[in-house]
């Protein structure tokens, strides 16, 4: 089995690893209520996807 010569230096390791961060989630504004919300997901706020009704939320109780 292989064995590597010598150890790799400080700054070839972080060379290697400066593709091993977390990106922030992407976010779109919903056309009808203006709430933030994931791409190609159903709304939260409204209920709507693709320009339809999926699912009918319930109105606040006054």
């Amino acid at each position: 089995m292989a064995l590597p010569k010598r150890r790799h230096s400080y700054s070839r390791t972080r060379k290697r690893r400066a593709h091993d961060f977390l990106t922030p989630p992407q976010v779109a504004k919903c056309p009808e209520c203006g709430e933030p919300k994931m791409p190609h997901r159903l709304c939260g706020g409204c209920g709507m996807y693709k320009n339809r009704t999926v699912i009918h939320l319930e109105e606040e109780i006054s």
